[in-house]
């Protein structure tokens, strides 16, 4: 089974005691009121998936087609939006929210994320060169990357090349990192060890592609039950107001899939 992974918000790093004594590195991610947004079926889409969205967005700041999109599913505005791809028996309900317990403790998880962007950087932080001598013979020119090219055949500097750059700001995904804890209250999934990206990014958790599923990880998912909100219903009166006979027949159109007719329209 291919289950749906959760969207968190990096916090921070801190530490956590075991019953030995001993202290493990974690790095705290906050599972915001993730959410089942939209599902992605064989029949419609060609594919399985379900589409998550996490945080609390201002209805303002949402755009009118996103807030068609929350108001057809009856969900409040999120902040930021995901998919994952599920195998067709691990599709989740549109509405359900997922639990940070949907990973067991001590299960294994591949988590990926922006990497924090350093700016322009020479060849020796970005790709660890030796640079080159320390002594006398080199004119200033300790930290450069040396020679790029070959003799005159071939006459150019090949494509990939690793020179100075644009260091940072990249898609990385940490494999195989251990599950510590999850505080459900909270909101909260304590993973052992580093995740990319600065503290408040956002990072997509799944179960690792190279380890086993747990054998206490819910199936299809870990779903907990939180009270409606209001917006929901703020969402969904904006997203379809009052309008008048020619705006209300092009509206009931288009949600049949079709053009409304010359008859519908006001002359």
């Amino acid at each position: 089974m291919k289950r749906s992974g959760l969207i968190g918000q990096k916090l921070g790093m801190t530490r956590v005691f075991l019953e030995d004594g001993s202290h493990v590195p974690v790095t705290v991610l906050h599972i915001d009121h993730c959410q089942v947004v939209d599902q992605r079926t064989q029949e419609r889409d060609g594919y399985t998936a379900v589409q998550l969205g996490v945080g609390k967005a201002k209805v303002k700041r949402v755009g009118k087609a996103l807030r068609g999109h929350f108001a057809k599913a009856e969900v409040e505005p999120k902040k930021r939006l995901a998919e994952f791809r599920v195998s067709e028996d691990a599709l989740i309900e549109v509405g359900a929210y997922l639990s940070p317990a949907h990973f067991a403790t001590g299960s294994y998880v591949d988590v990926a994320g922006t990497s924090i962007g350093k700016g322009f950087a020479g060849a020796m932080k970005r790709w660890g060169f030796a640079g080159l001598r320390a002594s006398h013979g080199v004119s200033i020119s300790h930290r450069s990357h040396g020679s790029t090219g070959q003799c005159q055949d071939p006459g150019k500097v090949f494509k990939g090349k690793k020179m100075a750059g644009h260091m940072g700001a990249g898609r990385v995904t940490m494999q195989n990192l251990e599950v510590v804890g999850a505080d459900v209250d909270e909101g909260l999934l304590l993973i052992k060890g580093s995740v990319p990206g600065p503290k408040s990014g956002w990072v997509l958790i799944q179960d690792a592609v190279k380890k086993a599923l747990h054998d206490d990880a819910p199936k299809p998912a870990g779903l907990i039950e939180l009270p409606a909100d209001d917006v929901v219903e703020e969402v969904v009166a904006e997203a379809a107001p009052e309008t008048t006979t020619e705006t209300g027949a092009v509206a009931e159109a288009a949600a049949d899939g079709a053009a409304p007719s010359d008859g519908d329209k006001k002359e």
